[in-house]
C-alpha cells in the first residue's frame, strides 16, 4: 500500500474476496486423513446476525484458521435450522409464505456472515427446510419404524396454546413455552415418541468419556437422565385396583400417611368417570405445567377419593388416596406414598390437609419431632429397621418386600421418550398415511421426499396441512384405497440431531457417505450455547446411537468436545415512563444520562442483549464504524469464552486505537542496525510462540490477545535490535494474532514480503532452545513476610540462595539480632528464613 494506511471498509473485502478466489476453506474430506472438524451450532434464519453469533462464530473461525496453519485438513461447514414455527407466524403477519420469508432470511444472514470474515466452506451449505435434506430424514423415520425406536400412542403432552403446538419437556421453562411465553397445558394427543429412555443407561455410561465436555453440561445431562434406584411397591385395595409406587426412600415406609396419584393417572380417570368435582380437579390441573421442578414451587393440591388402601405392612393402618395436582404421571409410577416426616413436598401437603406426620428418621443428635427432617439419621418407629442407618434400612426393606411379594427392587430414569409430533405447517413432513382398511401405513423410500403443500392458508389458527383436503388425500400403498396423510410434522430438534453428519457429505444420495463419515466424525470441537446442554445435545447423542443401531455409520458420540460460549452483555437504559432505549442513542449529560430528545434515562443491569431491553448492538453498525477485526478482537478479549461478555463502546474503540498502533509498529521502517537488545528480543519472540501456541490450544483466546499486547509492547520497546530480528519478531506477531484478526494481518504480512496467504501459510513454532531462561528472580522472605528479591542463575542452590539473600540490607539488619534457625526453600521461586 503506497500511503502506508489501513483502510478496513476496503481491505477487508479484498482480502475476503481473495481467499474465495483461491478457495482457502474448501476441504475435500475423502483427500486427507488429518481432518479437523470444526462446527458451530448453525443458526435459525430469523432475519439478521447478533452479537451472540458473531462471538459464537468467531470463537469457532479462531480455532478453524489456527488448525488449518497448523497443518490440518479443515473441515468447517455453515448450514441453517431452517424450519420452525416463526417462519409460520412471519407468513401470518406479512401476508407471505414461510419458504419465502426463510430464503431471503438466509441470503442475508449469509451476507453478513461472509462480511465477518468467518471461513466457512460454503460448498458445503445446507438448510434443513430443503427437500435434498429432509428426504434423508424422512428416511430415517421409516427405518426408526422399522427398528421399533418409533411409535404412536396417546399421551398427555404439553401443549403451547399461542403456538397451537405440543412442546418437549425440555421445551418448557418455568412453566411456559420457551419461544411464546404462554402458559403451558397438559393435553392428551395422540403424537409419535421416539423411544430415547431405551438409551438411558447408555447415555448416562458414556458421559464418563466426554472428559473435553463442561463438567456443568455433564452435571445436567446426568440430571436429565436421572437415574433411581430404589423399589417398587405394590399397594392392593380389596375391590379397586393396585398402586404401584416406585421409590428411592423405601426405608421411610412406615412413615406413609397417604398415596397420591396423577391426574393422568388411569385410576384417577376411572374415578372421574362417576365423579363430576373429581373430572373439574383433573381439568384445572391439566392447565398447570408438566415439568417436575415447576411442581417443586406449586401451590399443592389434592383431591380426596375417599379411597382408603391398606398399608402393606401395617394392620389396621390405612392410607387415604389423594389425586394431587404435584405428581405427574410422565416419573415414576404416577403415584407416591407421602411420608410427610422427611419429604418438604408431602410436608407441605400433610399440613394443608391435616394428615398424620409420622418421624421414622431421627436426625442425628436430635430427639424426634414432627418437622420435616430429610437429611440421613437412624431408623426409628420402624419395626425391623429400628436402628439401621438409611441405607442399611433401605436394603433390608427392598428384601423384605421382595421376600413378601409386596415390592421389588428397581432402577428407574427420569429421561422419558421424545415426542417429536408438532401441529404446524413448516416442518418437515412424516411419511405415514392412515387407511381405515390398513391401519398405518408407512410410505415406501421410493416415494420420499413427501413434499410440503405451497398453497396453504394462514389465516386461521393451528395446523393448516389439517384442513389441506387435496394434500391430505392419498392412495393407500398398500391396497390403493383411500388414505389420509399424517399431519403432524416433525420437531425442529429431529433436523439438528444429525446435520453435523450431513455436513461431510452434503450432496450425496444417501444421508451421508461412509467413507467421509469415518474420516471426519466426532466432530474434533463443537461450540455453542449451555441452553443447548440438554434439548439439543443429548438429542443428537441419541440419534447416533439410533442411527447405529439402525445399520448406519455412526460414531457413539457425536462431539469430541465442547466449548461452550457465554452470553453477550450491555448496559440496559430506561425512561422514566419504563420504556427502554437503545444504548446508541444515550449520551451523558452532567451528572446523568439523555436520550436524543433530551429526556432523562437511567442505567439498569448489564445484562444478555436483547431486543425487550433495547439493549442490543447491531454488527452492521460495528462493520461499517470499525470493521471486522475490530469486533472479532473485541470480543474475545476481556473474558474467557466460557464466561459472559460486557460489550463496550469505550473497549471497542480501544480496539480499535490498538489495531492502528498494530499496523504502524509492524510496517514502520526498521530503525539504524544495532545489535544490543537482540538477545532480549529474541527470546522474547520464541517465548511468545510457546505461551500463545499453549494458550490457543486451551481456547483462553483472551490470554491469547494479553500476550500479544505484551509481544506488542516488546518490540516496541526494544529499537536497539538487528533489521532482520525485528522484521522476524513482527512476522510472528502477525501470524500469531491471524486467527483471530485474519484482514489486518494479512495486508500486514503483505508490508512484510509476505508473497502467498497469510491463511494458507504455517503457524510459528517456537525454537525450544530459547524457552528457558538463564536467570530467575526469587523472594527472600524473613519470618514469613516478604523482605526482598535476589536475580540468580537459573537452579541456583540454597546455599548460593542464603548467600545473595544475605547481602540484601532487608535481610542484613535482622541477622545483626538475630540467627537463622531454619530455611524453606522452593528452587527457582522462594528463599523464607526463620530468624530468631
Amino acid at each position: 500500500m503506497t500511503d502506508n494506511t489501513y483502510n478496513h471498509q476496503t481491505q477487508e473485502l479484498y482480502w475476503q474476496e481473495q481467499w474465495k478466489r483461491h478457495q482457502v476453506f474448501q476441504c475435500d474430506v475423502t483427500d486427507s486423513d488429518t481432518i479437523y472438524y470444526v462446527l458451530e451450532m448453525f443458526p435459525y434464519p430469523s432475519g439478521r446476525i447478533h452479537m451472540g453469533h458473531v462471538r459464537n462464530y468467531t470463537l469457532g473461525d479462531i480455532v478453524a484458521r489456527l488448525k488449518k496453519m497448523q497443518g490440518h485438513t479443515v473441515l468447517h461447514p455453515m448450514g441453517w435450522d431452517a424450519f420452525g414455527l416463526p417462519a409460520e407466524n412471519a407468513a401470518r403477519l406479512k401476508n407471505s409464505h414461510p419458504r419465502d420469508w426463510t430464503y431471503d432470511n438466509i441470503k442475508t444472514m449469509r451476507a453478513q456472515l461472509q462480511r465477518m470474515g468467518f471461513g466457512y466452506d460454503w460448498t458445503r451449505e445446507i438448510a434443513s427446510c430443503h427437500p435434498d435434506y429432509y428426504k434423508h430424514e424422512q428416511k430415517m423415520f421409516l427405518d426408526f419404524l422399522a427398528n421399533d425406536l418409533l411409535y404412536r400412542k396417546e399421551s398427555i403432552v404439553n401443549w403451547d396454546p399461542v403456538e397451537q403446538s405440543v412442546l418437549a419437556n425440555e421445551q418448557v421453562i418455568d412453566g411456559r413455552g420457551w419461544r411464546s411465553g404462554a402458559e403451558v397445558q397438559q393435553k392428551k394427543l395422540t403424537q409419535w415418541f421416539m423411544r430415547i429412555s431405551r438409551y438411558s443407561q447408555e447415555l448416562l455410561d458414556d458421559l464418563a468419556s466426554l472428559s473435553a465436555w463442561s463438567p456443568k453440561v455433564i452435571h445436567m445431562q446426568e440430571n436429565w437422565i436421572g437415574k433411581g434406584t430404589g423399589a417398587r411397591i405394590h399397594f392392593r385395595h380389596p375391590s379397586q385396583p393396585a398402586i404401584d409406587v416406585f421409590t428411592t426412600r423405601p426405608d421411610t415406609l412406615f412413615g406413609a400417611s397417604f398415596l397420591a396419584i396423577a391426574p393422568a393417572h388411569p385410576l384417577a380417570e376411572q374415578l372421574a368417570r362417576n365423579d363430576a368435582k373429581l373430572a373439574q380437579f383433573i381439568k384445572e390441573c391439566l392447565q398447570s405445567s408438566t415439568k417436575e421442578q415447576d411442581q417443586a414451587t406449586t401451590d399443592k393440591k389434592g383431591y380426596d377419593t375417599e379411597l382408603r388402601y391398606p398399608h402393606p405392612l401395617v394392620d389396621g393402618q390405612e392410607l387415604p388416596l389423594y389425586v394431587a395436582n404435584f405428581i405427574l404421571m410422565e416419573y415414576g409410577t404416577g403415584a407416591i406414598f407421602g411420608c410427610p416426616a422427611h419429604d418438604e413436598r408431602d410436608h407441605e401437603f400433610a399440613m394443608r390437609y391435616h394428615l398424620p406426620i409420622r418421624p421414622v428418621i431421627q436426625p442425628p443428635s436430635i430427639e424426634p419431632h414432627h418437622d420435616c427432617w430429610t437429611g440421613d439419621g437412624t431408623l426409628i418407629n420402624s419395626h425391623f429397621l429400628n436402628g439401621l442407618s438409611v441405607e442399611e434400612a433401605k436394603q433390608k426393606m427392598i428384601n423384605h418386600l421382595t421376600m413378601h411379594k409386596l415390592g421389588a427392587s428397581e432402577v428407574t430414569y427420569r429421561l422419558r421418550d421424545w415426542c417429536v409430533s408438532r401441529q404446524r405447517y413448516w416442518g418437515c413432513p412424516i411419511p405415514v398415511v392412515y387407511c381405515d382398511d390398513c391401519g398405518m401405513m408407512p410410505l415406501s423410500p421410493d416415494h420420499l421426499p413427501v413434499l410440503l403443500p405451497d398453497d396453504v392458508d394462514f389465516r386461521q389458527q393451528g395446523n393448516p396441512l389439517s384442513r389441506h383436503e387435496r394434500w391430505l388425500t392419498v392412495k393407500c400403498p398398500q391396497c390403493g384405497g383411500t388414505a389420509r396423510r399424517e399431519s403432524d410434522t416433525l420437531d425442529t430438534f429431529f433436523e439438528s440431531s444429525w446435520y453435523f453428519a450431513r455436513f461431510v457429505s452434503p450432496r450425496a444420495d444417501v444421508a451421508y457417505d461412509e467413507e467421509a463419515f469415518a474420516k471426519a466424525m466426532p466432530v474434533n470441537l463443537y461450540v455453542g450455547g449451555i441452553e443447548h446442554a440438554v434439548l439439543h445435545l443429548l438429542y443428537a447423542r441419541f440419534f447416533m446411537r439410533a442411527l447405529r443401531d439402525c445399520g448406519y455409520a455412526s460414531v457413539n458420540e457425536p462431539f469430541a468436545a465442547l466449548l461452550t460460549q457465554g452470553m453477550v452483555c450491555h448496559q440496559s437504559y430506561q425512561r422514566i415512563d419504563g420504556s427502554w432505549v437503545e444504548p446508541k442513542d444515550v449520551r451523558r449529560k452532567d451528572d446523568g444520562w439523555i436520550d436524543r430528545e433530551g429526556m432523562t434515562v437511567t442505567p439498569q443491569r448489564i445484562e444478555k442483549m436483547s431486543k425487550s431491553k433495547s439493549n442490543v448492538v447491531d454488527p452492521d453498525d460495528i462493520l461499517r464504524s470499525y470493521g471486522a477485526d475490530v469486533a472479532r478482537l473485541f470480543i474475545v478479549s476481556d473474558s474467557p469464552p466460557t464466561r459472559d461478555f460486557e460489550w463496550r463502546e469505550d473497549g471497542v474503540k480501544g480496539t480499535a486505537r490498538y489495531l492502528k498502533r498494530l499496523w504502524r509498529i509492524v510496517t514502520e521502517p526498521p530503525a539504524a542496525s544495532d545489535t544490543t537488545q537482540d538477545d532480549a528480543l529474541q527470546k522474547k519472540h520464541h517465548q511468545t510462540i510457546d505461551a500463545v501456541t499453549k494458550a490457543y490450544e486451551q481456547h483462553h483466546f483472551n490470554r491469547v490477545v494479553a500476550l500479544l499486547h505484551s509481544f506488542t509492547n516488546d518490540i516496541e520497546n526494544t529499537p536497539h535490535v538487528s533489521p532482520s530480528l525485528r522484521h522476524d519478531a513482527a512476522l510472528a506477531l502477525v501470524q500469531l494474532f491471524h486467527p483471530i484478526i485474519p484482514h489486518i494481518t494479512e495486508e500486514m504480512h503483505r508490508e512484510l514480503g509476505g508473497v502467498s496467504l497469510l491463511a494458507t501459510s504455517a503457524f510459528p513454532i517456537a525454537n525450544e532452545a530459547f524457552l528457558t531462561d538463564d536467570t530467575v528472580t526469587i523472594a527472600v522472605q524473613i519470618n514469613g513476610k516478604l523482605r526482598g528479591q535476589v536475580t540468580l542463575a537459573t537452579d541456583s542452590d540454597e546455599k548460593s540462595v542464603i548467600a545473595a539473600a544475605k547481602q540484601l540490607d532487608n535481610v542484613a539488619k535482622y541477622l545483626q539480632t538475630g540467627q537463622i534457625r531454619k530455611v524453606i526453600f522452593v528452587p527457582n521461586r522462594l528463599i523464607s528464613l526463620i530468624i530468631s
